[in-house]
């Protein structure tokens, strides 16, 4: 998979991406990540990239044109087509199953907004997901831009080598992940379950799934709403 982050600061997604799971993503050669920097596609000298909005108000609006400059000539930079996202506060809200979905894309390209937004144009003209992490304002894309990356990262095959891993996390199956223990068998007068250290598969898989609808039912019981609908 190929992920193009389109961006007002690339800069901020350095450490993020040569880390952790991502940098091995990278090593693996399974993903590869190219930054661009939107000031560099104005046609401004100042290489500006916003102005104030028509009408009034507070704040300034991205300009469409160094957008759209950078979109097509970053387009051109694979054969492959990218599927475009748009980070922004009026996107649907991410979560699990758009993952899932967009791990299967041979090419993204992420944008970054900025500032109070968007020019409306670059929304109708650009052909692009909108996507918000949540009903919360912050103060660009980049970080959004990266939970998204990271999430759909892992999910492509090869990533985390135990793939069938995935398989029981928190949300693949519209529930929480059920608790999970490691040693000590003992801590603090707080102990292991001792199905889990019996050593019968079918017992214990029958307790994680008993305690993962249990954990569900307490903490997010609109999961399981929409598992039945």
């Amino acid at each position: 998979m190929r992920i193009d982050i389109l961006t007002l600061f690339p800069e901020m997604f350095q450490n993020v991406l040569g880390e952790s799971m991502l940098k091995i993503a990278s090593e693996k050669e399974l993903v590869s990540f190219h930054l661009h920097n939107i000031r560099d596609y104005s046609n401004d000298k100042h290489r500006c990239v916003d102005d104030k909005p028509y009408g009034g108000g507070a704040g300034m609006v991205m300009k469409p044109e160094p957008v759209f400059n950078a979109v097509e000539a970053v387009e051109l930079l694979d054969d492959a087509v990218s599927t475009k996202i748009l980070l922004t506060p009026q996107g649907k809200t991410f979560n699990q199953g758009i993952a899932d979905n967009l791990s299967k894309e041979t090419r993204l390209m992420i944008i970054c907004g900025r500032y109070e937004g968007f020019d409306e144009r670059i929304r109708s003209g650009i052909d692009a997901l909108e996507i918000s992490i949540g009903d919360y304002v912050l103060t660009g894309g980049e970080i959004p831009a990266m939970v998204v990356i990271d999430s759909i990262s892992r999910l492509v095959p090869g990533v985390l080598g135990g793939d069938d891993s995935l398989q029981d996390e928190s949300f693949m199956n519209r529930m929480l992940e059920y608790p999970q223990y490691t040693r000590p068998a003992e801590f603090r007068g707080m102990k292991v379950p001792e199905v889990l250290k019996s050593g019968h598969h079918s017992k214990i898989e029958e307790w994680r799934m008993e305690n993962a609808i249990l954990r569900t039912q307490e903490r997010r019981p609109d999961l399981l709403k929409e598992k039945t609908e």
